[in-house]
């Protein structure tokens, strides 16, 4: 016996559903390659050269305000740590996500012997941009990033020592931790990972890595 038109209907209509959930999910589909939408306000960088390997920028206040991520921005966040900064850094990237309609995603290691692996996790997941969030994943990403040349970190409230040109970190005054062998800066503050701190951070470090600022460190003042 045929079923009623109204039941196949809703049967097509819940298929039809079902398969652009799945699509809509899936990474390995192809992607156009990530711009920015918007421009660098002045004072981001100096105009007249762009910054050198491994240098040092302090853009003006605000001049990133203006850049944002193309559509099906591709966002893995590699975390790792319950203090207070760390949860700091995540609230601010999870926020970012949403008010950009990112499509971000989470790897979180579970302790010491889960860091080397949760960034290989991340890598394979093949997303755009991997943020990093935890000072214990310095030293395992300073293991792994310069063999993932094609992949794009960016290290927020922390930095690596050497960083190859995949590798953008954010850093204060209060921050900049650059691994074990040289330990936390001298003026290191927990208080300083301020909400506001933090937001400011993920979005001047995401408009440097979509503008082609990479392997470089943006100095918040």
């Amino acid at each position: 016996m045929r079923p009623p038109l109204r039941a196949v209907a809703i049967l097509a209509a819940a298929a039809v559903l079902v398969a652009g959930c799945g699509s809509s999910d899936n990474w390995s589909r192809p992607h156009s390659r990530p711009s920015p939408v918007g421009t660098l306000g002045p004072g981001f960088v100096d105009s007249s050269a762009k910054p050198t390997p491994e240098g040092t920028v302090t853009p003006r206040p605000g001049s990133w305000t203006g850049v944002h991520p193309s559509k099906d921005y591709r966002v893995v966040l590699l975390t790792t740590g319950a203090d207070n900064p760390t949860k700091a850094l995540v609230t601010a990237v999870e926020d970012w996500a949403e008010d950009e309609e990112v499509d971000l995603r989470t790897v979180a290691a579970k302790d010491a012997q889960d860091l080397l692996p949760s960034i290989v996790r991340a890598i394979e997941m093949g997303p755009d941009l991997i943020v990093s969030a935890g000072n214990d994943l310095v030293d395992p990403l300073a293991l792994v990033t310069a063999s993932h040349l094609s992949q794009q970190f960016l290290v927020v409230g922390a930095e690596l020592a050497e960083p190859t040109h995949n590798v953008t970190a954010v850093d204060w005054s209060g921050a900049s931790f650059r691994g074990e062998g040289l330990g936390a800066s001298s003026t290191y503050d927990a208080g300083s990972f301020t909400a506001e701190r933090c937001a400011t951070a993920i979005r001047a470090g995401v408009a440097a890595v979509l503008n082609d600022l990479t392997g470089i460190v943006v100095w918040l003042e």
